[in-house]
């Protein structure tokens, strides 16, 4: 049994979830670069499992979380691939815009599962729960490398 505090974590983190379903769902459909496109479109199903989760969990069932991990790191080997093929490469400004965006999400929803781990109870629950921060600092690492790769994110 959850406390109630939990619960209000995990409705908070779920919230969080749901409104990045809907902006790598919505940014995928403004995007140009297919690349782009792409990555939104993997990352807002992995959004989708998170927010999954987090109903299951506030459901009061264990969460599954086999084949989460996997799908995650394909995603991360994409953009490091293509590095050397899209240096210098003219990117859109609003691409740009889009992945920013999604990379100041992506460190914001990450660090807000701290408080939600270290206040969590059940060691199950806390392991899902860092498998989903996880994912969500490799979606910000995807991000980045993608952003790099094109000079719109130079390491300085």
């Amino acid at each position: 049994m959850i406390s109630q505090k939990e619960r209000l974590l995990f409705q908070d983190q779920k919230e969080h979830e749901d409104m990045c379903v809907q902006k790598y769902t919505k940014y995928a459909n403004e995007a140009q670069d297919a690349e782009l496109k792409q990555l939104f479109t993997t990352h807002a199903a992995h959004e989708k499992q998170h927010f999954n989760t987090l109903n299951e969990i506030l459901n009061g069932q264990m969460p599954v979380m086999s084949g989460q991990g996997q799908q995650a790191t394909t995603a991360q080997n994409q953009p490091t691939q293509n590095q050397a093929n899209t240096a210098g490469q003219t990117v859109n400004p609003n691409d740009v815009a889009l992945a920013k965006d999604m990379l100041v999400t992506e460190k914001y929803i990450s660090g807000t599962y701290d408080t939600v781990i270290f206040e969590c109870q059940d060691h199950n629950i806390r392991q899902a729960l860092n498998h989903i921060q996880k994912e969500e600092q490799q979606h910000g690492e995807d991000l980045f490398n993608y952003l790099n790769s094109r000079g719109a994110y130079p390491i300085q």
